[in-house]
């Protein structure tokens, strides 16, 4: 952002940040293509953190958790119905 902002030159932010001018660049460009996308209306984000991981199987546990008990609430409906 200090580079967006034009607060620095490119070689004072690298050294200050200990990055090489070709990482400063790449990750520039990675920065601007994000915002691209973003404006054009992409909300799909890459996801790679164990955050991510974990909401993921969280979310694979409760969705069996919930087939699971739709499962049952059948067989207790059929069973009610066969006994009245």
């Amino acid at each position: 952002m200090e580079a967006q902002r034009g607060e620095s030159s490119v070689t004072e932010i690298c050294r200050k940040h200990g990055i090489s001018q070709a990482t400063f660049y790449k990750w520039n460009k990675e920065f601007m293509e994000a915002g691209k996308r973003r404006l054009a209306g992409d909300t799909v984000r890459e996801a790679s953190s164990d955050e991510v991981t974990e909401l993921r199987n969280e979310n694979k546990d409760l969705k069996e958790l919930v087939a699971e008990l739709v499962l049952q609430n059948k067989i207790l409906k059929k069973s009610i119905a066969e006994l009245g």
